[in-house]
């Protein structure tokens, strides 16, 4: 397997990746001390055997297409949304089985009709696509933008082995060519394998998955990526300053990394990542599992939390999806990139979420909207600034939005 070289044409010295990135959650969330006391759990289960400690949880408002949007909402400019040629919505909780949801949220956003408007899905990589995707239209497109969102609620359903790492949120990031925050690498490896190791069929509105295969399958794909990149010199991990793993669970991604103990690479490069690596899940840990958006969700908390890093710093990315498809890049930090970052306005986000009660938790969890055509209006559960968007009804088998 040789390396993946998105550059051509000329445009292999051309910079591009991330100018910009925001999240967004809904503003309730579930403790999981709760949550192991009713199921009858040792709490030290979840907030250490799984290494969480809150899951945010979704009313039926904020569906995927009101939190892309704002999570997309506060970061762009008039200029910028005149500017973006290409909007994904990565996502494997969608809306529609035709229409993608990127349409809807180019409405709320305000874009241009002079855009591709697409929806990707493929598990939890599907954001990973849309942003290499994205990489190779700004290359290609001088003066363009891209602007990229991953929006997921993860459900596994009532008291099953996968409640405790679900989640619900978006990131937003705005691709560009001489980016402020992370410039990424045109050099990537990956590889597909069609494996059962998690789905969702059509007919139900929960995942299924095999956990221990599954995790199986997540490391075993890492290792073969990681060795490849080390063989063709890409990965230098004496240079490496972070490495970030999709984290549906932040015990997930740390049996990633320990894959690199044990004298596979140097006890000082590993103690480096270790460290970062800590850094990275102190999101996630709030927000729970994002699905598509987990692994950026690790890169902003990575750099709201680590006050370490520095322009220059080169970061790993490995991007899992189940089913599977498994991608390995990197980048580095740009000059300026902290003062592009909201930590206070992240951290607020998170802190003024509302606690639920069990009873709250199961009522919200279980809401439907409904599939008969009939009207149904929704109440706005997120009055806050953060969340100028909303799916306010259902009239005639359409969504409403505001």
């Amino acid at each position: 397997m040789m390396p993946e070289n998105n550059a051509t044409n000329g445009t292999d010295n051309i910079k591009v990746g991330i100018d910009k990135i925001n999240f967004y959650t809904p503003n309730h969330y579930l403790d999981l001390v709760d949550l192991a006391e009713a199921r009858g759990v040792d709490p030290n289960k979840y907030l250490i055997g799984i290494g969480q400690s809150r899951m945010s949880v979704a009313a039926l408002d904020q569906d995927i297409v009101a939190m892309a949007a704002n999570a997309g909402e506060p970061m762009l400019t008039d200029t910028e949304r005149q500017e973006i040629g290409l909007l994904i919505v990565a996502t494997e909780s969608g809306i529609d089985q035709s229409k993608a949801s990127a349409l809807f949220v180019q409405d709320l956003l305000r874009l241009t009709a002079n855009l591709r408007a697409i929806e990707i899905k493929e598990a939890c990589y599907g954001a990973t696509a849309g942003i290499q995707l994205a990489c190779d239209y700004v290359r290609s497109h001088p003066g363009r933008k891209a602007l990229v969102i991953a929006s997921d609620i993860a459900r596994y359903g009532l008291d099953t082995p996968g409640e405790v790492t679900q989640g619900a949120g978006s990131v937003a990031m705005l691709v560009t060519r001489d980016p402020v925050i992370l410039a990424i690498e045109p050099e990537s490896l990956y590889e597909s394998r069609s494996t059962g190791d998690f789905w969702r069929p059509n007919y139900s509105t929960v995942a299924f998955a095999r956990g221990k295969f599954s995790e199986e399958i997540y490391v075993g794909m890492f290792e073969e990526l990681w060795d490849k990149a080390q063989a063709q010199g890409v990965a230098n991990p004496e240079t490496l300053q972070a490495l970030l793993f999709h984290i549906p669970f932040s015990k997930m991604g740390r049996k990633g990394l320990r894959t690199l103990g044990n004298g596979k690479i140097a006890t000082a490069d590993y103690a480096r990542l270790t460290e970062r690596f800590e850094q990275s899940i102190v999101y996630g840990k709030e927000v729970g599992n994002i699905y598509t958006g987990s692994i950026y969700l690790a890169l902003l908390s990575l750099l709201e939390n680590d006050k370490s890093l520095k322009p220059g710093d080169r970061i790993g990315l490995f991007s899992y999806g189940s089913g599977s498809v498994a991608e390995l890049y990197f980048g580095t930090l740009q000059p300026g990139y902290r003062e592009r970052l909201d930590t206070d306005g992240h951290r607020a986000l998170l802190d003024v979420r509302e606690r639920l009660s069990m009873s709250e938790y199961e009522a919200m969890f279980s809401a439907e909207l409904v599939t008969n055509g009939t009207e149904q209006d929704l109440g706005r559960s997120d009055p806050s600034a953060a969340a100028p968007h909303y799916l306010a009804g259902v009239k005639d088998h359409e969504r409403q939005y505001r």
